[in-house]
C-alpha cells in the first residue's frame, strides 16, 4: 500500500504499514509497529497505539486516547476525547502481568473521559455515557452511566434511546424494531438505513 492511500500528519510517529486506505492519523499520535488500523479510521491529535492493537474499519478516535496491547476495536465504533483503557487489573511499577482481552463490539460508542477496565467487552452498538467507569461486559445496544456504570436502558443503532412498550418491543424511528428478552435486546425489525 502506498503512503498516498492514507494521511499521517508530519508531526505523526507511525510505525506500522498495516493502515487501510482513507485513514487519517493526526499531529502528536504514535502508532507502533504491529498495530492493524483499517480503512476510512480518524486518529486524534495526542493518541497512542501500541503493538498488537486491532482497529477495524470506520473507527473514529477522538484526541488523547491510548489503546494498549489487547485491545480490538471493531468496525465503527466511537472513542470519545481522552476515554481510558486500562490494561492491568493489578498495576505495579515494573511488573508485567498477563494482558486481559478487552473488546469494544461494531458500532459502540464511548464516551468522553470513560474508564474501560480491561477484560471486558463492549456489545454491539452500545453507548457508554461521558465519565462512566465500566467494570464489568456491556451487553448490545446498553445505554450505561456513573461509575460503576450502570445499565440505565438501551439505545437503538441510530443512537436514540429505546423506549418499549407493555409488550416488550420498541420501535425506533430510524425503522428498527425491538424486542427486550432479560437484560438484552434483540432486533425483530430491520430498517432499509442499516440492514
Amino acid at each position: 500500500m502506498s503512503d498516498s492511500d492514507f494521511f499521517v500528519h508530519p508531526q505523526a510517529i507511525v510505525e506500522t504499514a498495516d493502515i487501510g486506505y482513507g485513514t487519517r492519523v493526526w499531529a502528536f499520535s504514535h502508532v507502533m509497529k504491529t498495530v492493524r488500523l483499517g480503512t476510512n479510521c480518524n486518529v486524534g491529535e495526542h493518541c497512542y497505539l501500541e503493538s498488537r492493537v486491532v482497529i477495524g474499519n470506520d473507527v473514529v478516535i477522538k484526541n488523547g486516547v491510548a489503546l494498549w496491547e489487547g485491545v480490538t476495536i471493531e468496525d465503527r465504533a466511537f472513542l470519545g476525547p481522552n476515554c481510558v483503557f486500562t490494561n492491568d487489573l493489578y498495576p505495579r511499577s515494573k511488573v508485567v502481568n498477563d494482558r486481559l482481552q478487552t473488546v469494544v463490539r461494531e458500532g459502540a460508542s464511548i464516551g468522553a473521559n470513560a474508564t474501560i477496565l480491561c477484560g471486558h467487552e463492549i456489545g454491539r452498538y452500545s453507548l457508554i455515557g461521558a465519565g462512566a467507569v465500566v467494570t464489568h461486559d456491556v451487553p448490545d445496544f446498553a445505554l450505561v452511566t456513573g461509575n460503576p456504570a450502570q445499565l440505565r436502558g438501551y439505545v437503538c443503532r441510530c443512537g436514540e434511546k429505546l423506549l418499549f412498550s407493555t409488550d416488550e418491543q420498541a420501535h425506533c424511528e430510524c425503522g428498527v424494531t425491538f424486542q427486550r428478552q432479560g437484560f438484552g435486546v434483540r432486533i425483530l425489525v430491520e430498517s432499509e438505513t442499516f440492514g
